[in-house]
């Protein structure tokens, strides 16, 4: 018998609340990063008089190639916007108060983002090696085409190949052309035709392979230098042939038909294939071109050997090779070749360091030469790794997203467009800056493939564990008031106590209560600071001592204060905001720790934290001394209030 698949009222309505929120940013994602392709190939588009249907197929072709780059966007935002919505109208309060997690609570988006990066990695896998290389060969297609006509007025028009076109004058409606000249350097400057009339219209023929210009009223001027020798009229005057005309009819070739690119090319073309593989094609052929490189090597290696350092046995016998080796082995011999130089008059020596020069400057461009095939070979082969690990990135970098989506937008609490799209476009612009550094550092082989195509991810994924981690625990790490009381403590700026007289007071201050705490509090301080005027050394990383009485002076403070807060005497009041606001003594480890330990014999670091705590020191003992003093007047006040209440 079959078991229902029963989802949880909670689950349908987080999935019903996240899907149009994904699908709608999904579209805006995905018109973004079309408008951005628009910006940036729009000057191949212009002028080419394309047609609708072809326009459409390119942004078609360019909507499926970019959908891996609008995908995680879309996670990102839409998920962030999920979670700021329910926390802006405490639904997450309530989910939390009927005991269920923030990780609980998203089992079923969690489940619906992983079948998300299921389908990205085959769509990655099966779809975009086939749109990759439609795409880029209607691109190629689309630039290689030739511009339309629109010769402008008053400058020199140089698209048409071989010509140099000038017109002074334009009639939009009719077309026509005056005063034009017209420069035909196809044949060459020496060769140049020369056309000059009063008007002229120009017009395509039918299929579209040539131009017809129709020149009334002018001349023509060619110069007459085809089969002769050059050098026979050089400085003299050169013939030319004048023509004079009252119609004459110019036809230039020009292909104005759009001539699309065959897949095949790109597909059979070693360089560029990759864009139309899936992993097992990719696979092997980077097996297949390793195998390449690897005995290109061995050759090179061979070739090195026998041909450029010890090309000198060449020109011995085999018994002869075998002679000479056995000869130089011996450790009797020894051979100094600077003194056989030396021994040569400077003329031969000239001689033998320009041999050597030139064959080392030989050999290293034979080299170069040789190895720039195996570099393009190398870049492929980097081009091919890129390509197979792009597969696997897209799908992380979804489920990374949502992690940084869905916590960080129940920490903001924030819904609607407004602070979603701004904390996305900023994390997205991190994440496309990291994934393009990888990308060119694997590209050029500065980085290990895997090291530049998962860069990216592996610096995005503890923020992901973070911010769920924080979320999970209900941080405030959104919380302006804890940075700025962070703030506060390190650049020593100075809390103000804000006692006002209260309206409404249930229980008065009874001032004889308040006489001995405050006398307590006196006699804590004085042997407080009797005791640790001067910390030393070893008490400031082992002594815990100091720091127990500091926070028995501190709440002690605090408590007498807030007690005397419920007075209604403006003169005490007034007293009572004067005291400082004790600081907590800001240490980057517990005392008598064994980090603790660690930084007092680690000299260097202990001294410099020891010299920092001066400051922190001086203004906790200056603060006790100012509470001493406020204790005094604050004693008299208290004593005169009494004795007027008596």
């Amino acid at each position: 018998m079959r078991r229902k698949i029963h989802i949880k009222k909670l689950d349908k309505f987080l999935l019903k609340s996240f899907l149009p929120l994904f699908l709608l940013t999904f579209a805006i994602c995905l018109f973004l990063v079309l408008m951005q392709f628009l910006w940036k190939y729009v000057d191949d588009f212009v002028g080419k008089g394309l047609g609708l249907v072809v326009i459409g197929e390119m942004f078609g072709y360019a909507a499926l190639n970019f959908v891996p780059m609008a995908l995680p966007l879309s996670i990102l935002l839409a998920s962030l916007m999920l979670y700021g919505n329910m926390g802006e109208r405490l639904e997450l309060l309530a989910i939390k108060s009927a005991g269920i997690s923030l990780i609980k609570s998203m089992r079923a988006l969690i489940v619906l983002i992983i079948l998300i990066c299921i389908g990205a990695f085959f769509y990655q896998n099966n779809v975009i090696p086939k749109t990759q290389t439609k795409f880029y060969s209607l691109l190629i297609s689309i630039r290689q085409k030739s511009p339309e006509l629109d010769i402008p007025e008053g400058v020199f028009y140089k698209e048409i190949s071989g010509y140099n076109i000038y017109v002074k004058k334009k009639n939009r409606d009719t077309g026509m052309m005056y005063d034009v000249a017209i420069y035909d350097i196809a044949s060459g400057f020496q060769n140049m035709a020369v056309i000059i009339c009063d008007s002229a219209d120009m017009k395509m023929a039918e299929d579209k392979l040539s131009l017809v210009f129709n020149m009334y009223h002018g001349q023509s001027f060619q110069n007459f230098t085809q089969g002769t020798d050059r050098g026979v009229y050089s400085g003299e005057f050169i013939p030319y042939a004048r023509e004079s005309f009252q119609t004459k009819t110019l036809v230039i070739s020009y292909d104005d038909n759009f001539n699309r690119m065959d897949e095949n090319v790109i597909q059979d073309n070693e360089s560029s294939s990759y864009v139309s593989k899936n992993i097992r094609q990719l696979q092997k052929s980077i097996d297949s071109l390793e195998s390449v490189v690897d005995s290109i090597n061995v050759a090179d290696r061979k070739l090195m050997k026998e041909y450029a350092y010890l090309n000198f046995r060449n020109s011995y016998s085999a018994s002869e090779k075998e002679k000479i080796i056995a000869e130089v082995s011996r450790d009797t011999l020894k051979l100094h070749v600077d003194s056989l130089l030396n021994a040569k008059d400077l003329q031969t020596q000239a001689m033998i360091l320009d041999r050597a020069y030139a064959k080392a400057e030989n050999n290293a461009n034979d080299q170069l030469f040789r190895s720039m095939n195996k570099t393009s070979k190398q870049n492929t082969i980097n081009r091919s790794w890129i390509e197979w690990h792009r597969k696997f990135t897209l799908s992380f970098a979804c489920l990374i997203f949502f992690f940084i989506g869905a916590p960080l937008g129940s920490i903001v609490r924030k819904g609607g467009l407004g602070v979603p799209i701004v904390i996305s476009v900023i994390l997205f612009i991190i994440y496309y800056i990291l994934d393009n550094v990888g990308y060119k550092m694997a590209r050029d082989g500065v980085w290990i493939h895997w090291q530049g195509m998962w860069f990216s991810s592996l610096i995005l994924l503890p923020l992901g564990i973070f911010l769920t981690y924080k979320a999970m625990n209900d941080s405030a790490i959104m919380n302006m008031d804890t940075y700025l009381n962070f703030f506060k403590k390190v650049f020593f700026i100075r809390e103000k106590r804000n006692y006002t007289i209260k309206e409404i007071v249930i229980e008065e201050t009874d001032f004889r209560n308040i006489l001995s705490p405050l006398n307590d509090l006196s006699g804590n301080i004085n042997a407080h600071l009797k005791k640790y005027s001067r910390l030393n050394y070893r008490t400031f990383f082992t002594n815990p001592a100091y720091e127990q009485s500091l926070s028995a002076i501190k709440n002690t403070t605090d408590n007498i204060l807030n007690t005397l807060a419920n007075s209604q005497n403006c003169e005490v009041i007034k007293e009572i905001n004067e005291y400082p606001v004790l600081i907590k003594y800001v240490k980057p480890f517990n005392v008598n720790s064994v980090l603790a330990k660690y930084f007092m014999y680690l000299f260097p670091f202990g001294i410099l934290l020891k010299l920092l705590s001066i400051l922190f020191e001086k203004r906790i003992n200056n603060d006790l001394k100012r509470i001493l003093e406020l204790n005094e007047k604050l004693t008299e006040t208290i004593k005169s209030l009494y004795n007027k209440q008596q």
